[in-house]
């Protein structure tokens, strides 16, 4: 087997099974687990001062290994998608969710050696890093589930949100009508009050804002009541959908043992 072909097994998730799949798996999910922690710690002034060369060398570290990933991704691309053309199997990774992410958690760290960037938008730009985050879905199959499930849920999820917005329209204008007078400061305007309406639908209730009258204090008991009802909605659909995608798994992989050599195989 060619060294490329070998490649694409470690980076194919669909055909990947090699030996050295698990440890490349395990290698960059780990990798990126302590990216997240450093990205964590390094918010700490004293951490970050008293560790500032520790936490560079992890950088770079990070950066060559996800950067030889995206090149080798590139260069493999053919052999993923071999119903197309090379160039095109390439273009197709690159503009890719994946091969995007993939390119923006590396991107901040060459940019300086390109172009001039102002010291505060390269800050900003670190953040990125946050994206690498993301790179786990490959990695981690309960994380492909939930990606399925909210695919397959999303006109319900959708028509939800939807609701949810509507109601947080009439809640807070009703509310500014009702509490204006009585709380011009609390209640300026609906905006304000949009925030009132979704501490009280989402009954997390901060209590920074609340109503005062005998109308105003009816409305919200009866947005908080509602919000139980809305909040538990969306829950139930992905749940739902959740349960399903689980039991698709495992009639997909009945296991049965091979007579010839007693091996477990997955159909």
């Amino acid at each position: 087997m060619m060294i490329k072909q070998k490649i694409a097994l470690l980076f194919d998730d669909k055909k990947g099974n090699l030996k050295g799949d698990k440890f490349v798996e395990y290698f960059i999910s780990w990798l990126i687990i302590i990216n997240m922690i450093a990205i964590i710690l390094e918010s700490y002034k004293g951490i970050n001062t008293s560790y500032f060369l520790y936490f560079n060398i992890l950088e770079i570290f990070s950066i060559i290994v996800f950067s030889i990933e995206y090149l080798l991704r590139i260069w493999i691309s053919d052999l993923i998608y071999p119903d197309i053309s090379p160039t095109k199997a390439r273009v197709k990774y690159i503009t890719s969710f994946m091969g995007v992410v993939d390119l923006i958690s590396i991107l901040p760290f060459f940019l300086p050696y390109f172009i001039k960037i102002d010291l505060r938008i390269l800050r900003t730009l670190r953040l990125f890093r946050l994206l690498r985050l993301l790179k786990l879905n490959r990695y981690f199959k309960s994380l492909s589930v939930i990606k399925n499930v909210i695919v397959k849920t999303k006109s319900e999820i959708l028509v939800t949100v939807f609701m949810v917005f509507i109601l947080l329209i009439l809640a807070s204008t009703l509310m500014y009508n009702i509490e204006k007078n009585a709380q011009p400061e609390a209640f300026k305007n609906i905006g304000q009050a949009m925030w009132w309406a979704v501490a009280t639908l989402t009954t997390v209730g901060y209590g920074d804002i609340y109503p005062v009258t005998g109308l105003g204090k009816i409305l919200s008991a009866f947005i908080a009541l509602l919000g139980i009802g809305i909040v538990a909605l969306p829950t139930g659909i992905i749940s739902s959908a959740y349960i399903e995608e689980i039991r698709e798994l495992r009639t997909k992989k009945e296991v049965c043992n091979c007579p010839h050599c007693g091996k477990e195989i997955i159909d």
